[in-house]
């Protein structure tokens, strides 16, 4: 089995809410832990961060064409002369459309790819170790 060690990628990175006049602080975090899964961290006011988790492969299909179903729908876009991915991310609290630069955003999937390949998502998982929290959780 290969091990990528708990290795993570991260990137903050300005992005607009669709619309909005100031940008606003995105966090983006990768962990070879969980090697399907991108968290991106929005800034709102007061500092506070909400928190979505998007699985890779959207994003990845998402640079290109546009990708996904339901609460999280991802796509590329030219606003004027800039070359965005929107992000639109819906919830029962709320609609938002996130403007990211395409570029930023292809460095930092490129980066969890470097990480872990895509397809040998499934070599960085422990699928033992994760039963093993399972069963250990429903025994308490």
């Amino acid at each position: 089995m290969t091990s990528y060690g708990g290795e993570a990628v991260a990137h903050d990175m300005f992005a607009l809410l669709h619309e909005a006049a100031a940008p606003v602080v995105t966090r983006w975090n990768y962990c070879t832990d969980d090697p399907y899964a991108v968290t991106v961290e929005i800034q709102t006011r007061g500092n506070r961060f909400v928190d979505w988790v998007l699985a890779r492969d959207l994003l990845v299909e998402g640079l290109e064409a546009p990708a996904g179903i339901g609460d999280v729908r991802v796509r590329p876009a030219d606003m004027g002369e800039w070359e965005v991915t929107l992000v639109e991310i819906r919830s029962p609290d709320g609609h938002a459309v996130l403007e990211v630069d395409r570029d930023l955003l292809r460095q930092f999937v490129q980066a969890t790819i470097d990480a872990v390949p895509l397809g040998s998502e499934s070599l960085a998982v422990d699928i033992d170790a994760e039963i093993e929290k399972i069963t250990r959780s429903c025994a308490d």
